[in-house]
């Protein structure tokens, strides 16, 4: 008896996502002592370790054994109104039923795109945008359009161009436009109110959703934008959200708010797959948390150390390298021109600082040869500076003999 040819029991649909590059393929082995500039993971300092545990022994002294079943602790159902409540505050009124809670963002889009695509159909993205949204939609469809961005977000008149073109040519249109509007990962850039507003107009012209991802939108350096659920009027909106980043992202709580019948719909592909232990003890640090003073102390923190990337990069990145400089979030996006930073990062990680290519951002790879992203989130102000000075040193010699940046000029790169 020969061995089974497991390989032939798969699902075409399986077959053809397993022809995509695995997940996290773009995340290389990272020596030891590595400068992580790559990580777009919370600060150590700021993830909150001992609240957790003291939330999770007063949970089990007061509940016993309810969070450790199936359906879980009561308290499930009030981290649901912390939720709503939180989104509330940020002009996203909807109700329980328009909520549904899932194990972080990811696993929120994949259910989206679970019950929208199929093969034949459409999604329109930014350009450049999250690889892991990228490599969720190939696993759904090959019908991906890409729409360039600049400093303001995705361009909407190159959105309409396009939406015109395929109408007039009888094409199908998106079903769904992928956005994270506030603190893009990977260009750290925010979408004007003008622009989230004409989105709104032509989704409504061009009949497609728009899937807002607002995993960085309560990192304001300054002033929070409001997110497009705020201005949705007519249900087009699925506004994804999650605490991974301003609480901890081991816990994965996440979120989808939307309309009746997409979270209806999610919820049964869903089904029962909670993690009613971590959604309780959430509930339950929530509850002893002043969460407004703690997003006061992550966004203290996340611009200093925003600030102390960009001065680096002021002062030991030659002149022609360029960057977008963010309000927020996590992440500056960085343009060498002429320099493959696929081809530089096995030269970094020999010096000890580590990035992520911009190729992994687009669609077509090759749109991203000259970028990378960096992140200020995860290493503090010396590991940033030290590991800023390491690129320095890889770079510069691609632009010996060219004038000195003027220091009171950055660059913004086109994306």
């Amino acid at each position: 008896m020969g061995k089974v040819n497991v390989e032939s029991f798969f699902s075409d649909n399986s077959k053809a996502a397993f022809k995509n590059d695995p997940p996290g393929a773009w995340m290389p082995k990272l020596p030891d002592g590595c400068i992580r500039l790559s990580s777009g993971y919370p600060d150590p300092e700021l993830v909150p370790a001992e609240e957790i545990k003291a939330a999770v022994a007063r949970l089990l002294d007061e509940e016993h054994d309810l969070p450790l079943h199936y359906l879980g602790s009561p308290r499930i159902t009030k981290l649901k109104q912390q939720i709503l409540n939180r989104l509330a505050e940020r002009g996203i009124i909807v109700s329980e039923e328009q909520l549904l809670i899932t194990s972080g963002a990811c696993q929120a889009i994949d259910l989206i795109a679970r019950i929208l695509l199929d093969e034949q159909t459409v999604v329109a993205v930014e350009s450049p945008t999250y690889m892991e949204a990228l490599e969720i939609f190939q696993n759904y469809t090959k019908q991906i359009i890409s729409i360039p961005m600049d400093d303001q977000g995705i361009q909407t008149t190159l959105l309409k161009e396009m939406l015109d073109e395929r109408k007039r040519k009888g094409l199908a249109l998106p079903r769904f436009l992928y956005t994270i509007p506030t603190y893009q990962n990977p260009t750290g850039t925010t979408m004007s109110t003008e622009r989230r507003q004409h989105l709104l107009k032509l989704s409504s012209e061009f009949d497609f959703l728009i899937l807002e991802d607002d995993a960085y939108g309560e990192l304001s350096f300054d002033e929070i934008p409001p997110p497009i659920k705020s201005f949705d009027e007519c249900g087009r909106v699925l506004h994804v959200g999650s605490l991974s980043k301003v609480v901890a992202p081991g816990m994965r709580i996440g979120w989808i708010a939307g309309d009746h019948a997409f979270i209806k719909a999610s919820e049964w592909f869903k089904k029962d797959l909670d993690h009613p232990f971590s959604q309780s003890t959430m509930a339950v640090y929530l509850e002893n948390t002043h969460f407004e003073k703690r997003l006061l102390l992550l966004k203290e923190l996340y611009r200093a150390k925003c600030a102390a990337l960009i001065g680096a990069m002021e002062q030991y990145l030659p002149a022609p390298v360029s960057w977008l400089a963010p309000a927020g979030g996590y992440f500056v996006w960085v343009r060498i021109p002429g320099v493959d930073t696929s081809d530089l990062l096995p030269q970094a990680l020999i010096e000890g600082v580590s990035y992520v290519p911009g190729k992994y951002f687009f669609l077509n790879q090759s749109d991203g040869t000259e970028f990378l992203r960096l992140s200020f989130s995860y290493a503090d102000e010396e590991e940033i500076i030290d590991g800023i000075q390491k690129l320095g040193k890889l770079i510069t010699p691609f632009f010996n003999g060219l004038p000195d940046r003027d220091m009171k000029d950055t660059n913004a790169p086109a994306p």
